[in-house]
């Protein structure tokens, strides 16, 4: 009897890019050290009742004075690419002048480390750590955080570019715009609706002035990005008043960011949405060209998919955001969309498992600019995972997210969408925002005391996947 050929694997392309990522107040540590001043996250852990239990990032993994250990444990998981984050008071304490060296050394030593291991640094200037200075001057809502973003971003060019070939401008500026001075449950905590889109085109701004100054700087084979926490929106129901819901979450949660940066403009139907609020004279005559600036491909994060319907006239405010409580919306122009749980098994956030919303996002963006190269930039899901007696961390929960999701993305890729690589989210177990230590998102487990790693049961499944571009199926799937 002659048995049929086994199934071939999913494989991806050579040359895919296998990496995870981490972000510079959730791993560093060394809050107070070589030169480091407050930044708003700083602030707001500080701020009673802000952030689970009191946590804060002072100590965090110690990233800082751990980074070749991680490094090690990168090569073990047959990882090719660190996507990491510069901290912007740790090399511009006060968010201006000249940088510090001892801050700028530190990333120096992290790229040199990477690149000896044969691993691809992917620097990140801003994730979400302003500088506490430049939020007392007005933050993001004020044009001069942009131009002083810039600054910042041309002295780390500087001093990284003959190291770093790829660079992402900003991290997720909806949550920086919207959690952070919509709904106040992020740093720097403030619950001002047109704060939260003056922040938003000031983020447009800085990351159109950053990639202009980065292009002066660097050489011409650097690569520039920008990672957004795009949305997957879908209705409730059909409805025509549900499609309209999409609609508007759409327009805010997405198109405030893709429409300036990919096209050139503000999409109409934001302006119209949000008319009640403010006139938008704070964008200036050529702001959108500026904004406006070539890219060589685009990052994508992604968790869970957004569910919506319409609401009857005076409900109260959306507050769905993925990101936990608050009482203010983060949601301009669209107070009355509700928000509805996805289905399907949940995450320790309350997330929806749901791979279809990446697939749907990847094609989506392959359709509207197929020129565009995509990378997923941030993919994981938070269990709660504890060591056994034998000492080993078996997560199969997070090892099945992970293996749907880069099923997605092959799915996508076969649909032709250009993806060119995928980043865990996230290496290591970290301060997670306001959720502190309580939520654990990482492939290598960290015990937070002793400060010791332990790579998850998933992280040696991502090993074999990253070592053969094959998406091999988890241990007892």
């Amino acid at each position: 009897m002659v048995l049929p050929p086994a199934a071939a694997l999913p494989r991806f392309p050579a040359g895919f890019l296998w990496g995870a990522a981490t972000s510079a107040y959730q791993v560093e540590g060394a809050a107070a050290e070589d030169g480091r001043t407050a930044s708003i996250w700083d602030t707001f852990c500080r701020t009673p009742g802000k952030v689970f239990q009191g946590h804060t990032g002072e100590v965090a993994v110690d990233h800082y004075h751990r980074f070749r250990e991680d490094i090690r444990l990168m090569v073990d998981l047959g990882l090719t690419a660190y996507r990491f984050s510069v901290s912007w008071p740790r090399v511009q304490p006060t968010g201006h002048g000249p940088g510090v060296q001892k801050g700028l050394d530190f990333y120096r030593r992290l790229a040199d480390e990477l690149l000896a291991a044969g691993i691809t640094p992917v620097a990140t200037l801003y994730h979400w750590d302003l500088p506490q200075e430049l939020e007392s001057a007005g933050g993001w809502p004020e044009r001069a955080t942009a131009e002083r973003f810039a600054e910042y971003a041309a002295l780390v060019g500087e001093a990284l570019g003959d190291r770093v070939g790829q660079w992402t401008t900003l991290n997720e500026p909806w949550c920086s715009a919207f959690l952070g001075y919509g709904s106040g449950v992020h740093a720097p905590g403030r619950t001002d609706p047109v704060a939260a889109l003056r922040a938003a085109h000031h983020l447009n701004l800085g990351h159109g002035l950053t990639v202009t100054a980065l292009r002066g700087v660097l050489p011409a084979t650097a690569r520039l990005s920008v990672s957004l926490n795009l949305h997957a929106v879908r209705p409730l129901t059909p409805s025509a008043a549900d499609r309209d819901a999409v609609r508007r979450i759409d327009a805010v949660g997405n198109r405030v960011f893709l429409g300036p940066m990919l096209e050139g403009a503000y999409p109409g139907d934001l302006l119209a949405d949000t008319a009640h609020l403010t006139d938008w004279s704070f964008v200036r005559a050529d702001d959108e060209k500026e904004i406006h600036q070539p890219l060589d491909w685009l990052g994508v994060n992604y968790y869970t998919p957004t569910v919506v319907s319409a609401t009857a006239e005076g409900a109260a405010p959306a507050r769905e955001d993925g990101h936990g409580g608050g009482t203010a919306s983060p949601w301009p122009g669209a107070d009355r969309v509700g928000f509805h749980p996805a289905p399907g098994a949940r995450t320790a956030m309350d997330w929806a498992v749901d791979p279809s919303g990446l697939h749907q996002l990847l094609t989506g963006l392959a359709r509207c600019h197929p020129d565009l190269p995509l990378m997923v930039t941030e993919n994981g899901a938070a269990y709660e995972d504890e060591p056994g007696a034998d000492g080993t961390v078996d997560d199969p929960e997070r090892a099945g997210y992970l293996h749907a999701h880069l099923a997605a993305v092959h799915r996508a890729l076969t649909d032709g969408a250009d993806v060119r690589g995928y980043f865990a989210w996230s290496l290591l177990d970290n301060f997670e925002w306001a959720y502190g230590y309580a939520k654990r998102f990482g492939l290598v487990h960290v015990d937070y005391p002793a400060q010791t790693r332990t790579p998850k049961a998933s992280a040696h499944w991502y090993a074999r996947v990253a070592r053969t571009d094959e998406l091999h199926p988890p241990a007892g799937a």
